[in-house]
C-alpha cells in the first residue's frame, strides 16, 4: 500500500470538520486574488442543497421546532430562560447572539431572557483560552449556576465539531433534568463522527451524548442541528465555516421566534428556508467586490511579511467582530496578539459583557478606540495597516475625525463601510482611505436584520484578510497549520492527524511519538510519557510558547 493511498484511508476516517478541503490544497501557492476564489468557493458549500445540508428538509424542520421553543420561552419569559454556550468561536458567537438579542428584547419592552456561557469565562472572548474547553464538569457547574431559579430552560450548545468536552458536560445536565433544560446540539458532522474519546473527570464521552439527544429528539425533548457545510479552507479552522454557519441558524431560529411575538407570523419552513437563502446573498454579494476584497489581503500580507501590524478600528457590533477576528489568529496562526488587533468605540462599555472591564487584566484587553489613540497612534508606521469597519449609521463624523488623526501618521489607512440604498455614505469621508470595501444593502424596517446582514458581511471580509494574510506570511502548509500549539486535548489529535495526512503518511503511533518529542523536547521517548493521558501532554505543552508544528 502506497503512502498516498494510506493517508487518504487514514483522512476518510476523520470528521468532516477535521478534513482537508481539496479546494483549498494550494491555497499556500496562491495570489490574493486567486485565494479570494478559493475562499469564496469553500464558503458556498455552507449552502450547498444536498440531503445533509443546511437547506435539507430534517435540518429546516428541526429549525422550526428549536423556533417555537423560542416562540414559547418568550410568551412566559418570568421563568423562562435560553442560554447559548460554546468555546472559542462557538462561544463567541454565543457571546454576540446573546447581547444582541436581549438588546432586541428590550427595545420592545420586553424582558430580557438570554444568557451566554464561553469556555474561560469573558477573558475567552478576546484571548485564547483552551484549557477550560476539556472540562465538562466545569461546563456543567457554568450552566446550572446561570440557570439557578428557572422553572424552563432552552439550552443551545455549540460544537462545531461535536467534540468539545466543556458543552458535552452542559448537555449531559440537561438530558438529566427534562424537566427543566431543553438542549439543542448544534454542530457539523454526523452523530456517529461525534468525538468518541474518554473525558476529564467523566465516564461517558461526547458521542455517547449525541447519541441520547438523538434518542429524546424522537420525543421532542431535545434536538440536533448538524447540517454538513464541508471542511474548512483552512483544516480545523471552525472560525471561519463553522462560526459562520452557527450565526446563520441560530439567527434564523431566535429571529423566527421573535417574529412569532412581535409580528404575529407564523413559524414556517419556508419562513426559516428564506432567512437561510437571505445569507446566502449576503456571502454572494461580499465576494462580488473582488479587487477591494484583493487589495486588503495583499496589504495586510504585505504588513505582517514586514513585521508590521494589522490594526482593526470598529463601530458598533462591527467593532466586536473585528475583535473576534483578531483574538482568533493567535491559536489559529501561532500569531502575537499584537499582529492583528481589534479596537471598538467606547470600549468595554460598548461590549456589554457580563464581567464588565477586564482593561486591568493586560494589554490583551485594551479595547478602546481611545485607548488605541493614546497607546498605538503614537507609534504607527508605513508597515502597519488600519482598517475602519463601519455603517451609515454610526457616527460618521467622529470616525472622519478619527480617520484624519491616523492619516497623519500613515497612509495605509482602509475601510470596509456599510451604506444603505435609502441613504448614503458621502463621497469626501469615502476618500480620506486608499481602499473602501462599500457595500450597499436594501433599507428594512427591522433594524436587527440589516444590523446581522452587515455582521455576516463584515465577517467574511476579515476572516478572508487575516486568513490570507497569515497564507501570505507562510503560516499555512498546503492548507494546515504549522504554527499549532497543542493547548487542549482537540489541539493534540489535530496535530496527530496533520502529521499522519500531509508532513510523514507514517503510522498514528509512530506520528504521535513525535509529537510528544516536540512536546517534551527530547528525542528519547520513555514509557511514563507514552502512557501519560493527553492532559498531562497539554499540560506540557502549555508551558512553552513555541509552536509544536
Amino acid at each position: 500500500m502506497n503512502m498516498d493511498h494510506t493517508r487518504w484511508c487514514y483522512e476518510l476516517s476523520l470528521p468532516v470538520t477535521e478534513k482537508s478541503n481539496p479546494i483549498s490544497r494550494d491555497i499556500d501557492r496562491a495570489d490574493a486574488q486567486h485565494m479570494l476564489q478559493i475562499l469564496k468557493t469553500c464558503d458556498a458549500e455552507i449552502f450547498t442543497n444536498h440531503h445533509q445540508g443546511i437547506y435539507s428538509s430534517p435540518i429546516i424542520q428541526t429549525m422550526v421546532d428549536v423556533a417555537k421553543k423560542v416562540e414559547l420561552m418568550l410568551r412566559e419569559p418570568e421563568e423562562s430562560l435560553i442560554v447559548l454556550s460554546g468555546c472559542g468561536t462557538s462561544g463567541r458567537i454565543a457571546f454576540l447572539l446573546a447581547t444582541s438579542f436581549n438588546e432586541m428584547l428590550t427595545d420592545q419592552q420586553h424582558t430580557q431572557i438570554y444568557s451566554y456561557i464561553i469556555a474561560g469565562g469573558d477573558r475567552a472572548l478576546l484571548t485564547s483560552q483552551e484549557a477550560p474547553e476539556d472540562r465538562p464538569l466545569l461546563g456543567a457547574r457554568m450552566l446550572d449556576e446561570v440557570c439557578a431559579g428557572k422553572k424552563r430552560v432552552l439550552f443551545m450548545g455549540i460544537s462545531c465539531g461535536m467534540s468539545a468536552p466543556f458543552v458535552a458536560g452542559q448537555l449531559d445536565l440537561c438530558l438529566k433534568h427534562l424537566d427543566v433544560f431543553t438542549p439543542v446540539l448544534l454542530g457539523f458532522n454526523p452523530v456517529h463522527m461525534a468525538r468518541n474519546e474518554p473525558m476529564q473527570d467523566c465516564s461517558f464521552h461526547f458521542k455517547e451524548v449525541a447519541e441520547r439527544m438523538a434518542t429524546e429528539q424522537i420525543q421532542g425533548k431535545a434536538f440536533i442541528l448538524n447540517p454538513i457545510v464541508g471542511p474548512e479552507a483552512i483544516s480545523g479552522s471552525s472560525r471561519m465555516k463553522g462560526g459562520s454557519a452557527t450565526k446563520i441558524i441560530l439567527e434564523a431560529v431566535l429571529l423566527a421566534g421573535h417574529q412569532a411575538i412581535f409580528r404575529e407570523k407564523t413559524i414556517s419552513p419556508e419562513c426559516l428556508s428564506s432567512w437561510i437563502t437571505a445569507s446566502e446573498r449576503i456571502y454572494e454579494n461580499t465576494y462580488s467586490h473582488v479587487d477591494e476584497l484583493t487589495s486588503l489581503v495583499q496589504k495586510a500580507g504585505e504588513s505582517l511579511q514586514r513585521n508590521g501590524h494589522v490594526y482593526y478600528l470598529g463601530w458598533r457590533t462591527l467593532g466586536i467582530i473585528g475583535m473576534i477576528d483578531a483574538s482568533e489568529c493567535v491559536p489559529t496562526f501561532g500569531a502575537d496578539f499584537g499582529d492583528i488587533r481589534g479596537f471598538i468605540n467606547n470600549g468595554f462599555k460598548e461590549m456589554r459583557n457580563k464581567e464588565g472591564d477586564l482593561s486591568s487584566m493586560g494589554p490583551e484587553f485594551v479595547i478602546g478606540q481611545q485607548d488605541f489613540v493614546d497607546t498605538v497612534l503614537p507609534v504607527l508606521n508605513q508597515n502597519d495597516m488600519i482598517v475602519f469597519l463601519f455603517t451609515v449609521k454610526d457616527d460618521l463624523h467622529e470616525m472622519t475625525a478619527l480617520a484624519n488623526q491616523v492619516k497623519r501618521k500613515t497612509l495605509n489607512l482602509h475601510a470596509v463601510a456599510h451604506d444603505l440604498k435609502t441613504l448614503n455614505i458621502p463621497k469626501r469621508m469615502c476618500d480620506v482611505f486608499e481602499t473602501v470595501l462599500k457595500m450597499t444593502w436594501s433599507s428594512s424596517d427591522e433594524e436587527i436584520a440589516v444590523m446581522q446582514k452587515w455582521e455576516l458581511s463584515t465577517k467574511c471580509c476579515l476572516n478572508a484578510v487575516s486568513t490570507g494574510a497569515h497564507v501570505l506570511k507562510g503560516k499555512v502548509y498546503m492548507n494546515f497549520m504549522i504554527d499549532l500549539r497543542v493547548t487542549n486535548s482537540k489541539l493534540y489529535r489535530r496535530a496527530v492527524n496533520i502529521f499522519t495526512i500531509r508532513f510523514t503518511g507514517r503510522s498514528k503511533p509512530e506520528c504521535e511519538r513525535a509529537l510528544l518529542r516536540a512536546i517534551y523536547s527530547t528525542d528519547d521517548v520513555s514509557e511514563e510519557m507514552t502512557s501519560a493521558d493527553v492532559r498531562t501532554h497539554t499540560q506540557m505543552a502549555n508551558r512553552t510558547d513555541r509552536p509544536l508544528l
